[in-house]
């Protein structure tokens, strides 16, 4: 019998601090794709992330115009957007205005949902978000940070940490409502999750909590801390840098490049190896902690991102967390194809789209 489901074509746009990521979609196949490198001399010309719009949304229209393909759909990666659920977001008014106005932070990832809600009148088609970077499912206990001035915020690879919990709960044959993960996305930031339901209940802000990574301090012990904030010796800028862009792998080793660092250590680097094993000792250490969250009823560890492809790396976190439950290894992050599918499902019907 000849299948008569409907064909959709989905545009898909990742806007990153360096580059702009462009693909096409025929359904869950790639029709063809693009990584689009940003110089430095072209960012430094911008005195804000807002200024790069009419820059990268050029881009966009540009590319998508050379494919000669009419979208079905448009999906922009999420930025710093209010706290909400899980799930795909048809982009409205209020999204752009909140992204606009940077509500939860400066990044260059809120460019993307306004990007592709203007090209959307263009092809008079939908635009969505799918699990942004704000989705917020915490707990209530997730919340408290030991002062009442600060509350802690839920900010995550939401996208990749969502759609690998999808993915291992069919691979174990149940519904993602049925599993408990915890699911370490490592890359330049690293989150730690604890996905209960397909929910993430409670997350270290990668920005600036939980382990270090190749750019970032994560936690610090506050009272050392706070003596370098009020030494005199550092601008606001210059703190805040410490923390993200040139903390962690940057700040010890002078470089955030996870295969440098190998191949110093396989020079015999004893340094390099120290600073590299104690970077997967806070992730084997915060999946602990996060095990806790799940009171110990685990199906399985998850570990993914670009540092997943390190057998290195991954097999010393191993050695410390395979007691806890399985470790399935995940490497790299697909998030066009990740926000293709959210997109899809609500063209399909599997889901409604939600409203921000």
């Amino acid at each position: 019998m000849r299948n008569t489901r409907k064909r959709y074509h989905i545009f898909a746009v990742n806007t990153g601090s360096t580059s702009t990521k462009l693909a096409l979609f025929r359904d869950t196949t790639l029709v063809s794709s693009a990584t689009i490198r940003h110089t430095r001399h072209e960012l430094n010309s911008f005195r804000a992330v807002w200024d790069q719009f009419d820059f990268r949304t050029k881009i966009a229209n540009a590319w998508l115009k050379e494919t000669r393909e009419t979208p079905s759909a448009l999906v922009g990666v999420g930025g710093l957007l209010k706290p909400i659920p899980g799930g795909t977001y048809l982009i409205d008014d209020r999204m752009i205005l909140d992204a606009r106005t940077n509500f939860q932070g400066e990044h260059v990832s809120n460019l993307a949902c306004a990007i592709v809600f203007q090209m959307s009148r263009r092809y008079r088609c939908p635009a969505f978000v799918v699990d942004p970077v704000s989705v917020d499912e915490f707990e209530p206990l997730a919340r408290y940070s030991g002062h009442p001035l600060i509350t802690r915020r839920s900010l995550s690879h939401a996208l990749n940490i969502h759609a690998i919990s999808r993915f291992e709960a069919t691979k174990l044959g149940r519904e993602v409502w049925e599993t408990n993960f915890v699911v370490a996305h490592l890359g330049g930031g690293i989150s730690v999750t604890p996905v209960c339901g397909g929910k993430i209940i409670d997350a270290n802000d990668a920005s600036s909590d939980g382990p270090f990574s190749p750019e970032r301090s994560g936690g610090l012990p506050l009272q050392q801390f706070a003596s370098i904030c009020f030494s005199g010796k550092y601008s606001e800028h210059e703190i805040r840098s410490m923390i993200m862009g040139r903390g962690g792998l940057i700040a010890y080793l002078g470089t955030n490049s996870a295969h440098e660092v190998e191949e110093r250590i396989k020079r015999g680097d004893k340094d390099a190896e120290e600073v590299y094993r104690a970077m997967a000792y806070q992730v084997a250490k915060e999946i602990g902690a996060m095990s806790t969250v799940l009171k110990g009823r685990v199906d399985a560890v998850l570990l993914t991102g670009g540092l997943a492809g390190s057998k290195l790396f991954t097999s010393w976190i191993k050695e410390r967390i395979d007691f806890i439950a399985p470790v399935e290894i995940y490497p790299g992050e697909d998030e066009m194809t990740s926000l293709v599918h959210g997109a899809l499902r609500v063209l399909r019907g599997e889901e409604k789209a939600l409203t921000y």
